[in-house]
């Protein structure tokens, strides 16, 4: 009686840790995905950024520069809403900044070898 109680306690284990957010996860891309609409500003799985431009069932078409390059692609390969930058926060660089500036600083100076051939 007591192992078959350790493989449901398992079984609840692995649905709470592995198999529940998953699937929350999924849920919340599907719902993204089904919410685009003309005018937002999306990136793909391959990084491409573009403004959407029109929306069928399947697909939307985007547009990504400003000589109207468009691209047609199946809404599953949008991966968020928005432009996602590799910016930093100013509070971050400032702090990098600062740790550079120190790190160039002499500690010690060591005097030079002094020549002393005769």
């Amino acid at each position: 009686m007591e192992p078959i109680i350790m493989m449901v306690a398992m079984l609840a284990i692995f649905y709470f840790i592995l198999i529940r957010p998953e699937n929350k996860r999924k849920k919340q891309a599907q719902e993204m995905r089904d919410s685009l609409k003309k005018g937002d500003t999306v990136t793909t799985i391959g990084g491409i950024v573009g403004k959407i431009v029109s929306t069928d069932q399947n697909t939307i078409i985007i547009e990504t520069s400003e000589d109207r390059v468009r691209m047609e692609l199946t809404r599953w390969a949008v991966s968020t809403v928005g432009v996602q930058t590799g910016e930093q926060p100013e509070a971050g660089k400032k702090g990098k900044k600062e740790k550079k500036e120190e790190a160039a600083e002499p500690v010690d100076e060591i005097p030079a070898p002094e020549n002393e051939e005769k």
